[in-house]
């Protein structure tokens, strides 16, 4: 068994040329004029795109429209129960993802085993992480029934997971979409699960790509390219002489599946240049100058006060995951700078409201 993660890969012309289309993409996003009220729609749209595609390579039939009527409650389909559960739970573990991030909380594997009890899950947030498979599990070709991949056995599984996640710490000096793809396949390769491995893998993907400073406001989704290009995604991601694990997969040159990645991440973001540069034009009001002094957190917060006039700083908290004592903590420091007015200063009632500078982020 290899015990240190090791990972081959060269970077080659197509890969460094991506890069610098990754960044360039990420500067344009940056500097586009941002309008509240459009960014949340685009937002939800890519949660809902992410979830769709996401679930869509593992065979759900639920089509766009129909997984927004799941997700919003509005609709059941009968005879569709697993398809529902599958996207109630994708989205689930998005929305938990955004909470590690906001709350720059370092990848574990807790937070993993967490991610995929959620994906497993019918969206309920009341779950416990799920421990790694303890037997072994085989990838098999639908059609035919041939083996098509053998991953390690499972007493193999916790010190390839471990080791894993030591690797992603330990590679900050690796441009983050390097470590995000190298990520995405090590997982898929360890394979820690009986189901649900391909979908968390692309949720450690976004998660390892937001921590790094590469959530471009949450507009993107690396599923739909991959969803497009399935033939493709399965190819790069299956490398090695041998089905089985053991027989050279660990030691694989994964050039071609870092390529594939990073190809399908600069497609996902220069679409998201796209779409703000076409909100742009429409004649949006340009907030960006006011946007530019809000933190990455109170930018979330504006979510609520687009549903709510007042909050309590449990419900921001709740935004976040963060406990009672933070809330409070974060209520008081937002207050003294000026982003939140206090309406009720009742000890157990007390209530903000957004400062009247800032409405005109919520486009009233």
């Amino acid at each position: 068994m290899q015990t240190n993660f090791k990972p081959t890969y060269s970077i080659n012309a197509e890969i460094a040329k991506h890069l610098m289309r990754i960044e360039a993409a990420k500067e344009k996003v940056g500097l586009l004029p941002v309008n509240p009220t459009v960014l949340a729609s685009l937002r939800e749209t890519a949660k809902l795109y992410t979830t769709h595609y996401s679930t869509m390579i593992e065979g759900n039939q639920l089509k766009p429209e129909e997984v927004k009527q799941v997700i919003k409650l509005e609709e059941h389909f009968p005879g569709r129960t697993r398809d529902e559960h599958e996207v109630k739970g994708y989205y689930a573990a998005l929305a938990q993802l955004e909470q590690y991030a906001a709350q720059n909380h370092p990848i574990t594997e807790k937070i993993i085993q967490t991610l995929h009890a959620l994906v497993m899950s019918d969206g309920r947030t009341k779950i416990k992480p799920t421990p790694y498979r303890e037997e072994q599990n085989v990838i098999k070709d639908g059609s035919t029934g041939a083996i098509v991949y053998m991953p390690p056995e499972s007493k193999d599984v916790p010190s390839l997971m471990k080791n894993m996640v030591s690797w992603i710490k330990e590679s900050h000096e690796l441009p983050c979409p390097l470590v995000a793809a190298i990520a995405h396949y090590q997982f898929a390769t360890i394979h820690p699960y009986y189901d649900g491995n391909g979908r968390t893998a692309r949720l450690l993907t976004t998660l390892i790509l937001h921590l790094g400073g590469y959530d471009l406001k949450g507009l993107y989704s690396l599923e739909e390219y991959y969803a497009k290009n399935l033939l493709g995604y399965y190819r790069a991601i299956s490398v090695g002489p041998s089905h089985n694990y053991y027989l050279g997969r660990a030691e694989s040159d994964i050039t071609d599946w870092v390529e594939y990645f990073t190809e399908g991440m600069a497609y996902a973001f220069e679409k998201v240049v796209s779409q703000m540069e076409v909100s742009h034009t429409k004649g949006e009001p340009d907030h960006s100058k006011l946007m530019r002094t809000l933190d990455p957190k109170q930018r979330k917060a504006l979510e609520l006060f687009r549903e709510y006039k007042e909050v309590t700083s449990k419900q921001i908290g709740e935004l976040f995951g963060f406990k009672p004592r933070t809330n409070a903590a974060l209520c008081k420091k937002w207050t003294e700078a000026g982003f939140l007015e206090i309406t009720d200063s009742s000890f157990k009632a007390r209530k903000y409201r957004l400062a009247k500078r800032f409405k005109a982020l919520l486009d009233i």
